[in-house]
């Protein structure tokens, strides 16, 4: 399945109706006196709706995505409206203020520093007059976060391994996407080392564990996405193999989650694990040898997990719809 219009115009109605919805509002807020009780809004001028910050961050990122990808998209100039009213020089000096106040070092960290790397790179790619105008307002926010993930990784002893926000290996897949598409060597350097660091010497992953009752990523396989891009072809092929050696087959990681009850937020996160899976399994079978027995039972998993949890991103559930569209751009692209 690839992505087509009709289906960018479902993606793009879910974040148009969201990114000003403040509430209900899932804030992680660390409050230092009485003049922190403040509203999302206030607290964030930019990344107030959505559910949470990240996803109001990438809701923004799907939004330029298809805006891009399919310049006839019916809600074209919605979506121009939606990023003239946001992405100001002052909406987003105040996003960036909010990191610098005491006891705010760990927000959104790791993963809302990666999605906010992955918007200036679809900003950057976005050939709209008006573009170049949004990534200016961004850019001080993206340096900021650019700084803090360095800081980050460099003083991270172990990769962090579970299946939700806090996984190493998925923000240091988007923040190297980020480094190469920019041509920023020093940044693209200390991700590649700290990648090698953590992964390179993994074997026999226990993937029979995954996955557990409220992820959204694969930590099997969203590692194994992040060191096909991190090795070369010839080395990550016998990687792969050590790393998983049982990859394939009926197991479990092949196998699409059950959603039991897509009204409950955290639930909900396996129709995002389904269509995660898929986006790597995709990736990981163009790096396998093609007609592979592997890179088929990849590429047939995918098909059955997009299958599975894409008729979920419209569930009716605010629960998913605030944030299910961008994993299925992830899946289908």
């Amino acid at each position: 399945m690839t992505l087509t219009l009709e289906q960018a115009a479902i993606f793009a109605a879910l974040p148009l109706r969201s990114l000003r919805h403040e509430y209900p509002n899932h804030i992680m807020h660390v409050l230092n006196g009485p003049q922190d009780v403040l509203s999302p809004r206030a607290l964030h001028p930019v990344f107030y709706g959505c559910y949470d910050w990240h996803s109001a961050v990438h809701g923004f990122w799907l939004l330029a995505r298809c805006a891009q990808d399919w310049p006839t998209l019916p809600q074209r100039a919605e979506i121009e409206a939606l990023f003239d009213e946001h992405f100001t020089g002052p909406h987003m000096a105040a996003e960036l203020a909010y990191f610098d106040v005491p006891g705010r070092a760990s927000f959104e960290r790791p993963y809302g520093y990666a999605w906010v790397l992955a918007l200036a790179q679809a900003l950057a790619d976005w050939q709209h007059p008006r573009a170049p105008q949004w990534h200016a307002a961004l850019e001080p926010l993206v340096q900021g976060i650019r700084s803090r993930t360095l800081r980050y990784f460099a003083s991270l002893s172990y990769p962090i391994r579970v299946g939700t926000h806090y996984n190493s290996a998925f923000a240091l897949k988007l923040a190297l996407d980020f480094a190469r598409h920019r041509h920023d060597s020093e940044f693209e350097s200390a991700l590649l080392a700290t990648a090698r660091r953590h992964y390179l010497a993994d074997t026999d992953y226990p993937a029979r564990f995954e996955p557990g009752g409220d992820e959204f990523l694969s930590a099997a396989l969203t590692e194994a996405l992040l060191m096909a891009d991190v090795l070369s072809p010839d080395l990550f092929r016998p990687w792969l193999e050590r790393f998983l050696p049982d990859l394939g087959g009926t197991g479990r990681l092949m196998q699409p989650a059950e959603v039991s009850d897509r009204s409950d937020p955290k639930i909900a996160h396996l129709d995002g694990l389904n269509l995660s899976r898929a986006w790597c399994m995709k990736h990981i079978a163009r790096r396998l040898p093609p007609g592979s027995v592997l890179q088929a039972q990849l590429s047939a998993a995918a098909q059955a997990h997009i299958e599975a949890s894409l008729p979920q991103v419209t569930s009716g559930h605010y629960e998913g719809e605030h944030w299910l569209a961008t994993f299925g751009l992830l899946a289908l692209e």
